[in-house]
């Protein structure tokens, strides 16, 4: 699975968006590119194996252990006319 974070003119400045979910307002594209590269290498970033709980949408609770390194693949696509892969 491959997520991308896109770079895009947002409230009078720059931000990056994953889905419909925008970040905070950069004042510059430069800015906003360095943090979407940024928040792209964190998601990739493997960690610990966790024991996590949720519901699921029948309201059933759900407990499993999610692994650490089971992580996307993710890329940032610049509206400003670059893009860069992250992974």
């Amino acid at each position: 699975m491959t997520i991308t974070y896109h770079v895009v003119p947002h409230e009078d400045g720059w931000a990056y968006r994953l889905d419909d979910v925008f970040s905070e307002t950069f004042p510059s594209h430069a800015a906003a590119l360095a943090a979407a590269h940024s928040a792209a290498a964190r998601h990739e970033a493997s960690g610990e194996d966790r024991f996590i709980a949720y519901q699921t949408p029948d309201g059933r609770w759900r407990h499993e252990v999610a692994a650490g390194r089971d992580r996307p693949d993710t890329e940032v696509a610049d509206s400003a006319g670059t893009a860069g892969d992250e992974g």
